[in-house]
């Protein structure tokens, strides 16, 4: 099944020459398991269908409906979070037995509008055939999917989706989803930060990870007021998220500064150069079926303003691989010299990096 995804304009959130430095298999599950990390944590009770079914339909849901209950829609509750967080859950079709679990996360607007995996690529059909599970949290706006000091009102209260996506979620899921101990986490723009982050924070847990368009570095000058143009888009500031810039806890969180921690992960990193290519000319799928006035304003907004975040992501980019570089540690870097902040080219990373993750699996 084909389903075309119309143009949406890039997420606001924090691209180079095609490169590939392909980096050595690390492949077998991964040496942590969902029980070692989760400590105290409360495991999420897993519920299987709609819920809250007196409120408005999520956008999404039609979407997964169309494919005969392979694409199912669960819901995780957090205790931590004291809430119910919606799951869209890709199985893999006419295949049996434990297989792998790739986490792949939604950028700026958590999926909770139609900027997501589900509604703007064809995610589902790429994974559909292949040997993997693929859990899609379809909440966590503005959040960056990490652990907040503050809470905020304006995004749900409490926020603390590290410890859901690590030590309450998967646990249970993965013990729904019949996996092998093996998995990976990957994300784009706001959560290509998120999608280095978790694996530094906990070594040994993902086999892999990818992460597409985003920005490594989050205590220095720059980078923290991408992360604060970002969080105001959601009412929140970076200081309720990390604290203080150049703090502990945001030092914690800064990709770049922890790179070391990357070691032994197989990585796939992505980004472009910010110069328009073939997904933003007229004749784009991306475009298709646009009348003329709104096909000047959607190529405007892509090629401007999604130029404009690639290109600031693009020097974050260039700074992770000379640090990985200097430390010695391999990835495979998609590195391309046109492309804009923006969903096409998110789709192809979704290529480049099952590449990635077929070796660090042995599939």
């Amino acid at each position: 099944m084909k389903i075309l995804r119309r143009f949406t304009a890039p997420i606001v959130a924090l691209g180079i020459a095609l490169s590939a430095v392909v980096a050595p298999s690390t492949a077998g599950a991964a040496e942590v398991t969902p029980s070692e990390v989760a400590g105290d944590a409360v495991p999420s009770t897993i519920t299987e269908g709609p819920k809250y079914g007196d409120q408005k339909a999520p956008r999404w849901r039609s979407i997964i409906n169309k494919y005969d209950g392979r694409v199912k829609e669960m819901w995780a509750y957090s205790a931590a979070m004291d809430r119910d967080v919606p799951l869209v859950v890709i199985t893999p079709d006419k295949k049996s037995g434990p297989r792998p679990v790739i986490y792949l996360l939604n950028g700026g607007d958590g999926g909770e509008g139609a900027a997501n995996w589900v509604m703007q690529t064809d995610a589902i059909d790429f994974y559909l055939d292949k040997n993997v599970n693929v859990v899609i949290p379809m909440s966590g706006k503005f959040s960056y999917y990490t652990d907040w000091v503050e809470e905020n009102a304006n995004l749900g209260g409490k926020q603390k989706w590290e410890t859901f996506l690590v030590k309450e979620l998967p646990g249970p899921i993965e013990k729904k989803l019949n996996t092998d101990g093996q998995r990976a986490i990957s994300g784009m723009s706001m959560s290509a930060t998120s999608s280095l982050l978790l694996p530094q924070h906990f070594p040994g847990f993902y086999d892999a990870a990818a992460s597409f368009s985003g920005c490594a570095a989050t205590s220095t000058v720059v980078p923290w007021e991408y992360l604060r143009i970002t969080l105001n888009r959601g009412g929140a500031t970076p200081e309720q998220m990390w604290g203080p810039r150049g703090g502990e806890y945001n030092l914690y969180n800064d990709a770049l500064v922890n790179a070391e921690k990357l070691r032994g992960t197989d990585i796939y990193v992505s980004n472009a150069s910010g110069l328009a290519g073939e997904w933003e000319s007229a004749t784009s799928p991306r475009f298709e079926g646009l009348n003329d006035g709104y096909l000047s304003a959607a190529m405007g907004e892509t090629i401007i303003t999604g130029g404009v975040i690639e290109a600031a992501t693009n020097k974050c980019t260039h700074d992770l691989k000379a640090k990985m570089d200097g430390l010695e540690i391999p990835a495979d870097w998609n590195l391309r010299p046109t492309g804009t902040h923006s969903w096409g080219w998110w789709q192809d990373d979704l290529r480049g990096s099952w590449t990635t993750f077929a070796r660090s699996f042995g599939i």
